[in-house]
């Protein structure tokens, strides 16, 4: 119980800086731990600093009239309601679940005690002069009442309208706090944030982030650049923050040379400014706008700080899978993992991996999915255990994450892929690199496949004009799969498959080039051999290579499916004559040789298996 109210006594200055905490309130009212009378009054509040004044009193009357209730607060806090409107209370719990929250020393007994004592003489002395300006009061009001009995005013005078009695009229204030300073900064409840103001917008100043130089000012939950706050309100053409950024009236710069806050120079990005300059001609250094290099900096800074989070991570996983000892799990330095639920296989992919129902990270042959999402497609119960359930290299994934090898993020990660937005979930759908040549860049994303490509891998290429219109796209692959039934309603013969014409059977060529594409991760059969590797013209008189079938393919110099085949058979030949005392060049010729007849004879659906190679030729 003692450390659940220390913990509630540490964070009573977080909770008071929530943004909007009516819903906060009206769930403490609700549950009986503040009176009704204590509720309206601060709901009346319409100052933002006093509210959070007045939220912190109340935090604080909880504590000193409720202390056996400390523990039920925070259930009746912890609803799901209220963790998905404020974000400070989903740290908090967070902090409380894992133990990492730490407690401040408290104050010997005989400093509470003199502190007592002050706070009651002042009060007395606070009592007595209220007592001797109340007689003063009374002296006044009766001479003033014998004064105006002398005088006996006629009836004229009794009724007129300047000794009416004026009608009082009700004021909203806080029901805490009077005679309040304008130096807030150095009240306790602003020990880590500030209200900020820049023009007609208003946000609240994270100190600690502020002194990092990150994004330090958040509004209605959008973190903001000083700078980037400051063109948000409305002084863009003010070149210094320090000045048109102010709290209470008083400018953040003299709170910065006062000592009260503490900011980092941004010399960074003024560096990179001037880098990228020297590069520039003077022409096109003279289009540059001011609201060009103000996007240009908080878009750096934003990835800079994405890219920092990204690489701790990073190293915590890679420090944790080298220092990782025992059993087959020592020095884990894989990216990928394969994983099993049941009968379902996939692929996790450490760098896309945030959570339980966070970040897609696992990769199965239809799509990506949460771990939570892959283990409920095997079992019916809502909420299954996903560490436990989803199982590598026969043991349980939990030992990933105990080891750091696998991190989970913070319930108030910022980055995409902790992000609720429909477009961020949306690009987690389909592969971050290139399915053919598995490179990055710009890529067109099938919306029936977890596949990506760039519009040159793909086969048939991708035409610029088609990426315009709001149409669903197809990748050949799932083309094929959905025609399938219909193309080849019967089986047929290995001869009948090479006696087709080239030209009713485009789909099924790009289909198996692409397979192999795929399949040759050394790019030992994709580009001309006669360029890069010495004596080839020498040994091989007939060269032929992936590239070059996909051109003669595109220029429809092949008449059959058997000129088509005989190409492609005719790679694997020249692989195993050239390389015949390489072994591993052999075994990878042989082994899309394998994949190539397989798949040629799935597409065409061959009725006999005969051996491709020898009826080709």
């Amino acid at each position: 119980m003692k450390s659940y109210c220390g913990f509630f006594r540490c964070s009573r200055t977080e909770m008071s800086c929530m943004e909007q905490p009516h819903t906060f309130l009206n769930q403490l009212r609700d549950h009986h731990f503040i009176p009704e009378k204590m509720h309206k009054k601060l709901i009346r509040c319409k100052s933002k600093a006093v509210r959070e004044k007045g939220v912190y009193q109340v935090l604080d009357w909880v504590e000193a009239e409720r202390p056996n209730s400390i523990k039920v607060f925070w259930k009746c806090v912890f609803r799901d309601h209220l963790l998905l409107q404020y974000p400070t209370l989903r740290l908090l719990r967070n902090r409380l679940l894992d133990g990492s929250f730490t407690f401040y020393e408290k104050l010997p007994e005989k400093v509470e005690k003199e502190e007592g004592e002050e706070d009651k003489k002042k009060k007395g002395s606070e009592e007595g002069e209220d007592e001797e300006e109340k007689t003063r009061r009374k002296k006044r009001n009766q001479k003033k009442r014998s004064e105006s009995v002398e005088e006996q005013p006629s009836t004229s005078t009794q009724s007129n309208p300047s000794q009416k009695r004026k009608v009082q009229r009700p004021t909203y204030s806080s029901p805490f706090s009077k005679n309040e300073k304008a130096d807030i900064w150095t009240w306790p409840i602003y020990k880590t944030q500030l209200p900020v103001t820049c023009g007609d917008k208003e946000g609240t100043l994270n100190r600690d982030k502020l002194a990092k130089g990150k994004r330090c000012i958040v509004v209605q939950g959008r973190w903001f650049t000083p700078s980037g706050f400051q063109e948000f309100g409305g002084k863009k053409s003010s070149k210094n923050w320090k000045c048109s950024i102010r709290c209470r009236g008083t400018t953040l710069g003299k709170l910065i040379q006062e000592g009260h806050l503490t900011s980092p120079d941004f010399k960074r990005r003024k560096s990179a400014q001037a880098k990228r300059a020297l590069f520039l001609s003077n022409q096109s250094a003279g289009a540059i706008t001011e609201s060009d290099e103000n996007d240009d900096d908080e878009e750096e800074e934003e990835e800079a700080e994405q890219e920092r989070e990204e690489g701790e991570r990073r190293d915590q996983a890679n420090t944790a899978g080298e220092s990782s000892t025992g059993g087959s799990h020592c020095g884990v330095k894989k990216s990928v993992f394969k994983v099993t639920c049941g009968a379902i296989n996939g692929m996790l992919h450490k760098d896309r991996f945030a959570s339980g129902s966070c970040g897609k990270s696992i990769r199965t042959e239809l799509r990506w999915m949460t771990p939570v999402e892959f283990v409920k497609g095997e079992s019916a119960l809502e909420d299954p255990s996903w560490k436990k359930d989803i199982q590598w290299d026969g043991k349980p994934l939990s030992l990933l994450i105990k080891s750091k090898i696998l991190v989970i993020h913070s319930l108030l990660c910022k980055c995409k892929l902790c992000s609720s937005t429909a477009k961020d979930r949306h690009d987690q759908d389909n592969d971050d690199n290139c399915f053919i040549c598995r490179s990055q860049g710009s890529l067109i994303c099938c919306d029936e496949c977890p596949r990506s490509f760039h519009q040159r891998c793909h086969l048939p290429n991708v035409d610029g004009a088609m990426m315009g219109d709001d149409c669903p796209w197809m990748c050949t692959f799932c083309v094929l799969r959905a025609s399938q039934s219909w193309r080849y309603p019967k089986q047929m013969t290995y001869q009948e498959a090479l006696t087709c014409r080239i030209s009713d059977h485009q789909l099924e060529c790009q289909y198996l080039l692409l397979c192999l594409y795929n399949a040759d991760e050394e790019h030992i059969a994709v580009a001309d051999p006669c360029i890069n590797v010495r004596n080839y013209t020498s040994v091989i008189k007939t060269p032929i290579w992936l590239d070059r079938v996909v051109e003669k393919l595109q220029q429809n110099l092949y008449q059959s499916v058997q000129h088509f085949v005989s190409d492609v058979l005719l790679i694997f030949t020249n692989c195993a004559t050239f390389n015949r005392d390489n072994a591993e060049y052999c075994v990878m010729g042989e082994r899309l040789k394998d994949i190539f007849e397989r798949e040629f004879k799935s597409t065409f659906s061959i009725q006999l298996q005969h051996p491709t190679a020898s009826n080709s030729q």
